[in-house]
Order: structure tokens, then sequence, then C-alpha cells
């Protein structure tokens, strides 16, 4: 049998047959994913072969090869990587700025992970209904960053319905992780989108202004109309890149990436060089500090050692 991952709870994964039966499904053994070791062997959005057991049970024995998939450091410090997702078409990466605000490191760092396993990604400010005078100035400040990056933004809210009709015709038959801090109104939006999803809200914390987790697992939900669909999961406090070596960062910001064209040494990191077009840029106000600024952080992950390469 075949079928594609539709839920993953972490000790349980629940595939969609082609035939369309859902079917509960364990990892038999030392199932390991191959050339890579990972808190999760299968993720939502693996192709997969599966066989039925002697109980009511099912087991998972091969997983299709990947066109892509997006990892992040696990938070298991005695594992290396945790897969979100695989086979994506479009990542969407949900951020306010405001109640709580999102951190443009993480937005940054997750986008860079995106361009680094070729998973095209868009960007999407949630909560544009609840923003005072400076916080749209913020809004703006960052829509005109990602924009000029060379990212698609858009701006909406979960509550109003503002802008959704424009987000959901850019996921139209694609594959779509949806990814964002807890408390950013991803459940919300998930059920705008997908009626019946019953994706559970809580409130923000008024003390902190944080969000509490309340999707639990990894889940994909069909859009209703048109084809395509969504995979939530978890909210993300931070995202530890992976597997990346220092040389290639800058290759996963766009706007860096093509800015490096001219600089005088082709081994430029963009730091110190003399005829560096990054710095020169940064300095004109051609490129955002924030996106330096992240770039140096991800430069000095690798530098310092802090996540070890897959094997």
């Amino acid at each position: 049998m075949h079928g594609i991952v539709v839920k993953s709870t972490g000790s349980w994964y629940y595939v969609r047959t082609d035939e369309g039966q859902v079917v509960q499904c364990k990892v038999k053994g030392n199932f390991r994913l191959r050339g890579i070791r990972s808190t999760n062997p299968v993720a939502v959005g693996d192709g997969v072969s599966l066989r039925l057991g002697d109980g009511e049970a099912a087991y998972i024995t091969e997983i299709d090869e990947r066109r892509n998939y997006i990892v992040r450091k696990a938070s298991n410090l005695s594992k290396q990587s945790h897969i979100l997702a695989a086979n994506v078409d479009l990542a969407i990466v949900v951020a306010t700025v405001a109640r709580p605000e999102t951190s443009t490191t993480f937005i940054d760092r997750f986008l860079a992970s995106a361009e680094a396993y070729s998973v095209p990604s868009i960007v999407v400010f949630n909560k544009v209904d609840d923003l005072d005078q400076a916080e749209l100035e913020t809004l703006a400040v960052w829509r005109h960053t990602y924009t000029e990056a060379g990212y698609q933004c858009f701006e909406t809210s979960a509550i109003t319905g503002q802008g959704t009709d424009k987000l959901l015709a850019a996921m139209r038959g694609k594959l779509c992780l949806l990814v964002g801090h807890s408390g950013v109104g991803k459940s919300t939006l998930l059920n705008l989108l997908v009626p019946g999803a019953g994706a559970k809200t809580a409130e923000i914390s008024e003390a902190h202004e944080t969000g509490m987790h309340t999707t639990t697992f990894s889940q994909l939900f069909d859009l209703p109309e048109g084809g395509g669909a969504i995979i939530d999961i978890p909210g993300i406090k931070g995202f530890g890149t992976f597997n990346m070596q220092p040389e290639e960062i800058s290759h996963f910001f766009r706007e860096i990436f093509h800015l490096s064209a001219h600089c005088r040494f082709d081994n430029c990191t963009h730091t110190h060089e003399p005829g560096c077009a990054v710095m020169e840029a940064l300095e004109t106000h051609q490129l955002a500090p924030s996106r330096y600024a992240s770039y140096l952080s991800m430069l000095s992950d690798m530098e310092e050692g802090k996540y070890r390469e897959a094997f």
C-alpha cells in the first residue's frame, strides 16, 4: 500500500492511502531516514509505503524520495535535526508586528533555511486590524524589507478576513506549510481558510504578550476548493539553522547574494573586506540592517560550531 502522511503525533502516523483510506501506522524497528539523523524519520507530507501488521496497526516500510523538506535544529540536543514537513510547494511564515512581536531573526532564519532546501516562501503579516499608528509604520518597514528581498508579502486579519482571499489564491493547488511563533494567529487563520479544521485557539498573555501552544502535533488539512492543502505544525519559538557551511549562508539571503556579485573578492564574507558591495549597500541604506544582523547571527552560529553537521 502507498499513501501520504497526513498527521504525526510523535509516536503514531496517520497515512491517507492512494485509495483515500486513512490508516494509523507506526514505524517499525530502528527505521532511519537515509542520509540524515532526525528526531522524526517520517514527516507530514511524506509519501510512504506501508504494510498491514498482524493486528489493526500498519507499519511504514519505506519513504519516497523527497522533492524537498524543511528542517531545523532539534530542541532535543541528543539528536541533530527535526523535519517540519516534506514535499512542500509553499512555506508560509505568519508574523505579527505586535501582541506578540515576531522576531525578524526568526523570519530570516526560516526563510534562509527554506532557500537552502529549495522551498518557495511567502510572508504573511497577520492581525493587521489591531495595530496603532506606530505599529502600522513598523509594518510598512517590514513589508518593504521583505518585498525588496524578493518575497511576496500579504497583510491579513484572521478576525475580519482582510487579505485572506489573496492569500488563498496564492495557495491554490499547493501543499503549504504554515509556520510562526505561538500567538500569531495561525490556528485562527487556519480555521478561516479551512472551515471545519477545528484548530484550537488561545488568548494572548497580557503580561508577556506571548502566545500559548495550541497545536500539539503536525497535521495536513485539505483546502475546501481548488485543490491544495495546509500542513499545520506547533508554534515555533526559535529556529536553529542546520547543516549549513559558513560560506553558503550569504547564498540564502537573496539580496545579499545578488549584491555579493559586485564584491571585490570572490570569497568575501561581507564582514570586514575592502570593496564589499554588501557592506556598502548597508551604509547607503540599500540593505536592511535587520537582514544583515540576521546574516551575521547565522554566520556566528556556524563559526562557534553551535550546530553539528548531518551524517
